[in-house]
């Protein structure tokens, strides 16, 4: 009788002890397909778009951009005729797009040194085509950035590098401002940032003044339906960030944006305001750690 008791005890502790063994192991998969989960969330292309609260929506994946030019040459300083074909995994045109920030599309061209910028809106022709009239500063490698939103769909950004002949800039290394104060167009802007930190949540703060006075200025217009824009690349032109701001209907002297930095690097960004009907664009340079 002692023996069974025994016996019957052993077979009871076994049951409990692979049971606790069974919900370890469930445990630790349901860890491991949440870790997959998340990876499998974050953006599918290099490009990267942000909006008001920094986050990286994912971009339409089966989407596709052909950038052709009317020239069969780029030369800088000539004008040529761009045209953006935006088309899906079939070659389908992409007809319906949703308006952001008063445009169906944003193209940014920057070359190689990222001492070119241009942010410029094409206009739209139908059956998915946007054409242009542009130019090039200099010769070297230039950049194509589209920025838009298919309707249904999300924020995306679609990109190409080209050539250009002539003569080219100079190949610098790009290095973070040492005082993150500029002037431009008769305006003193200074830049603060609430981290440098990669990863973390940042907000950037402009304040802009009058470059002769020192005063305040708080009669900013709004630039595409917003107080301003930033637009944010890493060193190698590869990390794309398009910042809106917190406030869209302040105008100044302070207009802030929040946003997130992908990883450590060197970042150059571009705000952009208007003030008595001009658009002036204001340049930094910043060290993410």
């Amino acid at each position: 009788m002692y023996i069974q008791k025994i016996g019957l005890i052993t077979a009871m502790l076994a049951v409990l002890f692979l049971s606790a063994c069974g919900s370890v192991r469930e445990a630790s998969s349901s860890k491991s397909q949440h870790g997959s989960h998340e990876a499998a969330s974050s953006p599918a292309s290099a490009d990267e778009h942000s909006g008001h609260g920094g986050e990286m929506p994912k971009a339409s994946t089966n989407l596709k951009a052909s950038f052709t030019f009317g020239s069969v040459s780029l030369k800088a300083k000539e004008t040529s005729e761009l045209t953006i074909q935006i088309t899906d995994d079939t070659g389908k045109p992409v007809s319906d797009f949703q308006v952001n920030h008063e445009k169906l599309l944003h193209l940014i061209i920057v070359n190689h040194s990222l001492s070119s910028f241009q942010h410029v809106h094409p206009a739209y022709q139908g059956d998915g085509k946007f054409t242009i009239s542009t130019s090039f500063d200099g010769g070297g490698d230039y950049k194509l950035i589209a920025d838009f939103i298919p309707s249904g769909g999300t924020s995306t950004t679609l990109s190409q590098w080209v050539k250009v002949s002539g003569k080219e800039a100079e190949h610098t290394v790009l290095q973070a401002d040492a005082k993150l104060h500029q002037e431009v167009s008769g305006k003193a802007v200074e830049l603060s940032l609430s981290s440098t930190k990669a990863k973390e949540e940042v907000t950037l703060s402009f304040t802009i003044r009058d470059a002769v006075t020192n005063k305040e200025i708080t009669n900013l217009q709004p630039y595409l339906g917003a107080v301003g824009h930033v637009v944010i690349l890493s060193a190698d032109a590869e990390k794309y960030i398009h910042v809106h701001p917190l406030e869209e209907k302040a105008t100044g002297p302070v207009a802030k944006f929040a946003t997130s930095f992908p990883e450590a690097g060197i970042y150059k960004l571009w705000g952009q305001f208007q003030h008595n009907g001009e658009v002036f664009t204001v340049p930094f340079v910043v060290e993410v750690k």
